[in-house]
C-alpha cells in the first residue's frame, strides 16, 4: 500500500512527453497502483463491497470519446437517447453558468455550442449521479460539491495549459465517489465517516483506514478502473489524499499535478461552502501551490472568479 497522510498570468507546466526513463518510471508507477487495487479488490477489505456498474450510456459516450475524431452528432444522439439526461444537458447550457448570448433549444445545438470536452464531463456528472445514489444527511450535498470540485480543476487546468482539462473535471467528480459507495457498502461506515469528518489530529484516510483497513480513495479508484475512466484519472483518484507523491518520479507527472490541484480545488470549494478550516490545505497547501507555480494571491483571485460558477450548481 501506497504511505497516506493521510499574478493572473497563465502557467505553463511542462508535462509533455518526457525521456524514456522518466517514461518507464510513470509506468512503474500505475502498474504498481493497478496491483494495489486488484489485490484490494480481490483479497482485501474492499472484496465484499459492490461496485455499481458503469451506466450503458457512459460506456457508450467513453467509446466515442476514445476514438481519435469523436463524432459530436453521435454524443448528441446518446445524449437524447435518456430525456432526464437531455433535459439536464439543456439545463446547465443554458444557465449563467455558461452564459450564452443565445440559448441551446435542442441537444445537438447544446454538443455545438459547449464541445465534446465539457459536454461529456456534464454528462459524465449526471450518469455518476444516478447510478450511485446518496442516503445519508452526512453528504446530503455530496453531489453539489463534487460538481464544484470538478468545474474547479477543469478551471485551474485551464489556467495551466499543458494539463487536460477533461481529465482534471473527470478526476475533481470521482476523488470522492467511494465515500458513499463504502457508506452503502461497509458496516459501520456512517459511524466511520462522522468521526473522520470531526477529528482534527489524524488525517480523513487515517480514520478510515483504522476502522476498515481501506479507505475511499482506494475504493473511488477502483470504481474509476471498473468503469475504465482514463488511467490517469485512476491514478489521481487513489493519490488524491498522498501528498508525497509530489516529489515522487515513479508516478507520472500528469497525475501529481492532478493530485496538487485536486487540494486547490478542495480549498477553493471549501471557501465557498463557508468551511472555517480546511487541515489539509494548512498542511499541504503550500507545497501544492509550489508544485504547479501558482501563488497564493492567485488562488485569492480565482475564489471571486469561480464564486458564480459555483453559485449556479444546483443538483436535482
Amino acid at each position: 500500500m501506497f504511505k497516506q497522510e493521510h499574478s493572473n498570468a497563465l502557467v505553463l507546466l511542462d508535462i509533455k512527453k518526457c525521456p524514456d526513463n522518466a517514461a518507464q518510471g510513470d509506468r512503474m508507477g500505475i502498474a504498481e497502483i493497478d496491483r494495489e487495487l486488484e489485490q484490494a479488490r480481490n483479497a482485501g477489505a474492499v472484496r465484499d463491497i459492490v461496485i455499481p456498474p458503469c451506466p450503458e450510456l457512459l460506456t457508450a459516450l467513453r467509446k466515442e470519446v476514445d476514438k481519435a475524431d469523436p463524432d459530436p452528432l453521435e454524443i448528441a444522439r446518446i445524449a437524447s437517447s435518456d430525456v432526464a439526461m437531455a433535459a439536464s444537458l439543456l439545463r446547465i447550457v443554458n444557465s449563467p453558468l455558461y452564459a450564452r448570448a443565445r440559448p441551446a433549444n435542442t441537444v445537438a445545438q447544446a454538443v455545438s455550442m459547449l464541445g465534446v470536452g465539457p459536454t461529456i464531463g456534464i454528462l459524465t456528472c449526471f450518469l455518476t449521479r444516478n447510478a450511485i445514489r446518496i442516503n445519508s444527511p452526512l453528504i446530503e450535498h455530496f453531489w453539489e460539491t463534487s460538481t464544484r470540485r470538478a468545474l474547479a480543476m477543469g478551471f485551474i487546468a485551464r489556467q495551466l495549459f499543458g494539463v487536460d482539462a477533461d481529465i482534471a473535471h473527470t478526476c475533481g467528480l470521482f476523488c470522492h465517489v467511494g465515500i458513499p459507495i463504502m457508506l452503502l457498502g461497509v458496516k459501520g461506515y456512517s459511524g466511520t465517516l462522522a468521526e473522520a469528518l470531526a477529528r482534527q489530529d489524524r488525517s480523513f484516510t487515517q480514520t478510515e483506514n483504522a476502522a476498515h483497513k481501506t479507505d475511499h480513495a482506494v475504493v473511488g479508484a477502483i470504481v474509476a478502473k471498473t468503469w475504465r475512466l482514463p488511467p490517469m484519472t485512476v491514478a489521481a483518484v487513489r493519490l488524491h489524499h498522498d501528498f508525497t507523491v509530489l516529489g515522487d518520479g515513479r508516478f507520472p507527472a500528469e497525475a501529481r499535478h492532478l493530485v496538487a490541484m485536486g487540494l486547490v480545488a478542495e480549498y477553493l470549494v471549501a471557501r465557498h461552502e463557508g468551511v472555517l478550516r480546511h487541515r489539509e490545505w494548512e498542511q499541504h497547501g503550500a507545497a501544492c501551490l509550489a508544485h504547479i507555480n501558482v501563488a497564493e494571491q492567485e488562488v485569492e483571485s480565482w475564489v471571486d472568479t469561480l464564486y458564480p460558477v459555483f453559485e449556479s450548481v444546483a443538483v436535482a
